[in-house]
């Protein structure tokens, strides 16, 4: 018997593991993280170079809420090894299940044409979760990396990675040796909910991922951001800080968690403007080179200049150091 392809517009069809959870309301967005709907010409321009190079990208398939400031600008966050992530976190709004395609040999060259396309300065690269394959897409990652580097040489590449949980250690070196600029590896709440939020993954060995990309390359940049108002309180957040700095990871990151169905994870509460700047100097004084705490910031949202001051701030730090 034939099955029918999965529709992932239909949300039950897009996260078939979270159809039978009780709904959670989702609350009124506060006036502090509303934004435009996308309707600019370079937004539109943006959108056509992905749709004919046959791209995928984290800015639509997660909702994110910045789609229509970067693209109008030309920026966006590829997402390579197809739309299906084979984990099933409560908080993430891509389809979720068994992947329905091999990789495409073909995509790390469409990548890299769109980059060109676009004259990226900085581009940054994600993917989903793809535990059915040996070495997690690491060697898929290492190709992506490699095109862009071919065709535009000028550009600096920030890669957003899965936590390779299931494979041997070569995966991650295979992805370092490829030397991307800036290697990002969420760690998304705070151990305590993990369970819940990120139930496929370990907190303890993604912490570990980063510190070993500093340890196999000293001089690569690492970064990891958090969601807040999932229910944790400030201390789990102070608490991931040290746990990131122990790691020496350079760049942090924290944003409001922003529900995408009835189905995922209730909002707990929105973190305020303010207590977002308390945490902004919580980080900043635990060491960070780079901190980017707002109600609206996602782990690519102004990468290109985030990365501009990252390495400003290394070479600030070198320099105080001497």
């Amino acid at each position: 018997m034939e099955h029918k392809p999965r529709d992932l517009n239909i949300p039950a069809q897009r996260h078939p593991e979270k159809a039978n959870r009780p709904d959670n309301v989702q609350p009124k967005k506060p006036h502090w993280i509303r934004v435009k709907a996308p309707t600019s010409a370079g937004y539109k321009q943006t959108r056509d170079i992905l749709r004919d190079n046959k791209l995928v990208t984290v800015c639509e398939e997660a909702g994110c809420p910045n789609v229509g400031e970067c693209w109008s600008q030309g920026h966006a966050t590829m997402m390579i090894m197809g739309e299906v992530c084979t984990r099933a976190c409560t908080f993430c709004n891509i389809a979720t299940g068994k992947p329905m395609h091999a990789l495409d040999a073909f995509e790390p060259g469409r990548v890299a044409e769109a980059v060109a396309k676009l004259g990226l300065k900085h581009v940054v690269i994600t993917s989903v979760d793809r535990d059915d394959l040996a070495d997690g897409g690491a060697e898929h990652f290492a190709m992506t990396i490699r095109a862009v580097r071919r065709k535009s040489p000028e550009t600096t590449i920030e890669i957003l990675t899965p936590d390779f949980l299931k494979c041997a250690p070569q995966a991650l070196e295979t992805v370092v040796k490829a030397r991307p600029d800036v290697f990002n590896h969420n760690l998304e709440t705070v151990p305590a909910l993990y369970p819940e939020v990120r139930p496929g993954a370990r907190y303890f060995h993604s912490l570990r991922l980063l510190q070993r990309v500093k340890e196999l390359d000293p001089a690569m940049f690492t970064k990891s951001g958090i969601m807040v108002g999932l229910g944790e309180n400030r201390p789990a957040v102070l608490q991931v800080m040290d746990d990131m700095r122990a790691a020496d990871i350079d760049f942090m990151t924290i944003g409001q968690y922003l529900q995408p169905t009835p189905k995922h994870h209730a909002v707990d509460r929105f973190v305020t403007p303010d207590e977002f700047a308390a945490y902004e100097n919580a980080a900043r004084g635990k060491g960070f080179l780079m901190v980017s705490a707002t109600p609206l910031t996602r782990s690519s949202y102004h990468a290109g200049d985030d990365f501009a001051r990252l390495r400003a701030a290394r070479l600030a730090d070198q320099t105080g150091d001497q």
